[in-house]
């Protein structure tokens, strides 16, 4: 258990404890946990009860996450606790998410943003781990950055800082993968040490956050401009589900923000599969997957992808100027070859070595010369 000094200045009325590590700003009662179930009111103060429990830590090619324009081909040392701030019904890691949340926590917390039957048995378990630990590892294993993930990493924001300013201090890049519910304060915290971002944007619809997802889209979307405001290199994905979210007008809306906050942000359209409590959905048909990309390139977005398939051409990079390939991808992330002109050092490029980025940190197009966006 680790007392979540960060947030202590949080509001205290009557014992409860407002927790300020996401967009929820939970309330949180004596004796409570709030929405993700890992972080815990004790006698008026906010405790962290996974800040050493790690329950997965991989080396992963950072393709994964999916980052396509961040050092492509290099390994990202992932890892992530128990525990959510969402109730998504198509959840892939449900076991890991919702297993610390109880029933009766938070009271109405839970009942306004969770779905009752998402409520695990209360568990916080995982692999006693310190960040030094972690950082340490991530460079036995050859790693060029840590990637925060499995589960929402604001939720254990406190252990994702320290690891963060330790990877930084030997020289390793910082990544999110989020849902996006990062609170401002939250955001603030962690900005100065984060590198890049995956970040989902699940849909357009708020009535899809709200029911399926137990949030809602407005914070979502804040939380993508903030960051691209801040120079974090950020990726968007949209997991497409059929009858869902699959809609010409909701892929056209999502395609027409992202274009509108800039045309260089990647899109990751996933393909859908059966998981968690929508088992009895379909897997998402190619045809939908081709009109989701057909849609965000018709908006003029610069880089669009379709992951989950096996088709390699949708993962390759193309040059949006001359179309010719910069980095070729194999299905599921093998192989990987980044023929991008770097021209000159990342440093020299402006992004000072850390991962932030100007209009100019970019590659270029080995064939006619074009800006390529990314942290090469």
């Amino acid at each position: 258990m680790h007392k979540a000094i960060l947030w202590e200045p949080s509001q205290k009325v009557d014992g409860a404890v407002r927790c300020l590590a996401c967009s929820h700003y939970c309330t949180i009662p004596q004796g409570r946990r709030g929405v993700c179930g890992v972080r815990e009111n004790k006698e008026g103060t906010l405790y962290s009860l996974v800040y050493d429990r790690i329950i997965g830590r991989h080396p992963d090619p950072v393709e994964k996450k999916p980052l396509y324009h961040f050092l492509p081909g290099s390994m990202a040392y992932s890892f992530g606790t128990v525990g959510c701030n969402f109730s998504c019904e198509f959840c892939q890691n449900a076991d890991m998410s919702q297993s610390p949340k109880l029933t009766h926590d938070a009271g109405e917390i839970s009942e306004r943003r969770g779905n009752a039957s998402d409520r695990g048995d209360g568990r916080i378990w995982g692999e006693r781990m310190t960040p030094q630990e972690l950082v340490d590892e991530a460079v036995r294993f050859g790693c060029e950055s840590v990637a925060y993930t499995y589960n929402e990493p604001a939720v254990f924001i406190e252990l994702a800082l320290d690891t963060m300013r330790l990877a930084k201090e030997r020289g390793l890049r910082n990544i999110f993968v989020s849902n996006g519910y990062e609170s401002p304060e939250a955001l603030d915290a962690v900005a100065p040490y984060l590198d890049a971002m995956n970040i989902d944007l699940k849909a357009w619809d708020d009535a899809f956050y709200a029911r399926i997802c137990g949030a809602r889209r407005s914070s979502v979307l804040d939380t993508i401009r903030r960051a691209h405001e801040r120079g974090i290199w950020i990726e968007l994905t949209t997991l497409v589900i059929p009858q869902k979210n699959d809609s010409d007008d909701e892929l056209r809306s999502i395609a027409k923000f992202i274009a509108a906050l800039d045309k260089d942000i990647p899109w990751h359209l996933s393909r859908f599969f059966p998981m968690h409590r929508m088992l009895d959905s379909e897997p998402t048909p190619m045809a939908t997957l081709e009109r989701a990309h057909h849609i965000g390139k018709e908006e003029g977005l610069r880089y669009v992808y379709v992951g989950n398939i096996r088709e390699a051409r949708y993962h390759n990079t193309a040059c949006p100027k001359c179309d010719a390939l910069c980095v070729e991808r194999g299905a599921y992330y093998a192989g990987v070859r980044s023929l991008i002109d770097k021209g000159k050092s990342r440093k020299e490029n402006g992004d000072g070595g850390g991962g932030k980025r100007g209009k100019d940190a970019v590659g270029r197009c080995p064939e006619c010369g074009e800006s390529i966006a990314g942290v090469w």
